[in-house]
């Protein structure tokens, strides 16, 4: 006996082309949330290395 999520339903076929095509495009959107954390992070180092580091002067 079939449980209900095991039985052929109308649509079913259509849901899994559109998550096979989804799939098939990659983590775009995990690359893009990736690179804005990197950018912010290294703007976020820039930042400090230029507006508190230089400031201070040469260790001596």
């Amino acid at each position: 006996m079939a449980t209900p999520h095991e039985q052929d339903r109308p649509g079913d076929e259509d849901e899994d082309r559109r998550v096979d095509e989804i799939v098939r495009r990659g983590p775009s959107g995990a690359f893009a949330v990736a690179g804005v954390a990197t950018a912010i992070v290294v703007a976020i180092y820039f930042a400090f290395y230029f507006f508190a580091y230089l400031p201070r002067g040469a260790v001596q």
